[in-house]
């Protein structure tokens, strides 16, 4: 096991913080999300740690592209629709 995912760096913990916060109806962007969680160019970052997400707790796919597309999700695109 890769030692990242047994002991996840404060951003990660920050990111899924912030995701578990959107709330119901509303979105933010990766690059958004990276701002708010502290590193406002870590935007990929971001779609990294969420790919991995499959937690129902942290609502990624409320997670969008900064042009308002839907982006990637884990559980495919009609799924985050």
């Amino acid at each position: 096991m890769h030692s990242a995912d047994k002991h996840p760096s404060a951003f990660y913990e920050r990111v899924l913080t912030v995701v578990a916060q959107i709330p119901r109806g509303k979105t933010m962007s990766y690059g958004q999300v990276a701002a708010a969680a502290g590193s406002p160019k870590a935007a990929r970052a971001v779609d990294s740690i969420l790919k991995q997400n499959y937690s129902p707790d942290i609502p990624c796919h409320r997670v969008i592209k900064s042009d308002g597309t839907l982006g990637e999700y884990n559980r495919g695109r009609e799924a985050k629709r």
